[in-house]
């Protein structure tokens, strides 16, 4: 009996452990299976990052140097006086627009008229003197052998000195008449008037150089303006084939001013700053250059041809050189080493890395690494973003 109730015990604690093994084997498996579950469920949803993208466009690309120059009155003149006398009158404004030949200033023309007059008078008397003159050479002559030869011959040479004198005569009225009209003082050229340097009543001479008003031409005007000398070879070859166009805007470069072509290209360069100087004419018409005005100039030397265009703002600055961030398919960032030749007014040229049609990544490049999930749309105050299942 002893040895049948050890194994009924034996037996017994055998089945208790059987199904306490099995009891915890499914135990923990639906317990593993509920954590995988609540796991899965608490998996952590990625947020899209905002950004701000823009198209790799196929453009023509304008290749321009840009420089600072200063404007110049096409032509500026310094009126002064060719005669000596008293201001009676002055006929313009300071900042007037006068045309060529415009009466500017009046001077007491009193002393010139006389000599004028008095030169007139000389004349008529030697005009009276030359006929008594001739009559007496056609008596002699009629006289025939009444009369000498030498008288024949010096009457004939008296004629002779009248007439010489009537052509002085000539002279000296026509010089007295320049006298005359100088005392108008008028515009050489067409313009601008500055301020004036003298008043009515004051005394001006021929010989001080003080003037009495500048005009400055600015219709058409110029602007002085210089170039690195390396792009001398380029400047000469686009200029030989036709004048290059010159753009001058404000010194902040925010607006244009005129547009003009490239005139003159100096014959010498500056070596001191290894810099040629050019010169451009604008027609002006709206006035909008000045003589003595700073501006920033751009030079068109060629024209790129469908280049691979991208905003400035896509080219970002690495240790290992330019990149850009692309968008593929499936809105993930993709990172693309590029090279850029040129730049103007917010835009790249870019020659390898980039193709027309994709789309770069202009705003919020800071938080993009390659394989990022981004979202194009513009970022707002709508706290809420797109997300996407963790797969």
């Amino acid at each position: 009996m002893t040895r049948s109730v050890t194994l009924r015990w034996i037996l017994t604690i055998t089945a208790l452990a059987v199904a306490g093994y099995f009891g915890w084997q499914r135990f923990g498996a639906d317990h593993a299976s509920q954590a995988e579950t609540a796991q899965k469920r608490a998996a952590p949803t990625r947020v899209a990052v905002p950004v701000k993208t823009a198209a790799v466009e196929k453009a023509d690309f304008p290749v321009f140097l840009t420089g600072l120059g200063t404007v110049q009155g096409f032509n500026t003149v310094v009126v002064r006086t060719r005669i000596d006398g008293q201001i009676d009158k002055i006929a313009f404004k300071e900042g007037q627009l006068v045309n060529q030949g415009d009466l500017l200033v009046h001077i007491d023309p009193r002393p010139y008229q006389a000599a004028l007059d008095q030169a007139k008078a000389k004349k008529a008397q030697d005009e009276a003197s030359l006929a008594n003159a001739n009559l007496d050479l056609q008596r002699f002559t009629k006289l025939g052998e009444f009369a000498t030869r030498q008288q024949t011959d010096t009457q004939r040479s008296t004629v002779a000195q009248l007439t010489a004198q009537l052509a002085a005569d000539d002279a000296a009225i026509f010089n007295a008449q320049t006298q005359v009209d100088y005392t108008a003082v008028k515009a050489p050229i067409s313009g601008v008037a500055g301020l004036r340097l003298v008043d009515v009543g004051n005394i001006v001479n021929a010989s001080t150089q003080t003037g009495i008003v500048t005009i400055a031409q600015i219709e058409p005007i110029a602007v002085i303006f210089t170039a690195p000398e390396e792009q001398l070879p380029y400047i000469n070859e686009a200029q030989s084939a036709q004048p290059l166009k010159v753009i001058a805007l404000t010194t902040d470069g925010k607006k244009t001013l005129s547009d003009g072509v490239l005139a003159v290209v100096n014959n010498q360069v500056d070596t001191t700053s290894g810099t040629i100087r050019l010169k451009a004419v604008f027609d002006n018409k709206n006035h909008a250059l000045w003589p003595g005005q700073s501006v920033s100039t751009r030079l068109l030397v060629t024209t790129l041809k469908d280049a691979t265009v991208v905003p400035d703002d896509a080219v970002q600055h690495g240790t290992d050189g330019l990149y850009a961030f692309s968008v593929n398919q499936e809105n993930k960032a993709e990172l693309r080493k590029i090279k850029v030749t040129k730049s103007m007014d917010g835009r790249s040229v870019v020659d390898e890395g980039l193709s027309p049609g994709q789309q770069v990544i202009t705003s919020g490049q800071y938080k993009v690494q390659p394989g990022t999930l981004v979202s194009t749309a513009v970022a707002s105050s709508d706290p809420a973003q797109p997300k996407v299942k963790q797969e």
